[in-house]
């Protein structure tokens, strides 16, 4: 356990932060995992702006990181764009 007062407050602080790290990841996970299950391409227009916009601000906020964020932007504009 820890001695000083500020490790154990950064202990504390560093909990809230991965559970809440997790929960946005799992988050996107979940979008991304809906949004390339969906076969129509009005659908995956429709659910894309709001999973870029999910991926933009874990980029900035260094959930993931902003090339991971860059390369699952390509990967949707890529999906929408093969979609009949």
């Amino acid at each position: 356990m820890a001695n000083h007062k500020s490790s154990i407050k950064r202990i504390r602080s560093n909990d809230v932060k991965r559970d809440r790290n997790k929960y946005y990841h799992k988050t996107m996970r979940n979008a991304l995992r809906k949004l390339r299950s969906s076969n129509s391409k009005a659908e995956v227009e429709k659910i894309a702006p709001s999973v870029i916009s999910l991926l933009d601000k874990l980029g900035k906020n260094s959930v993931i990181h902003k090339n991971k964020v860059g390369n699952l932007k390509s990967s949707i504009a890529r999906r929408i764009s093969h979609l009949s």
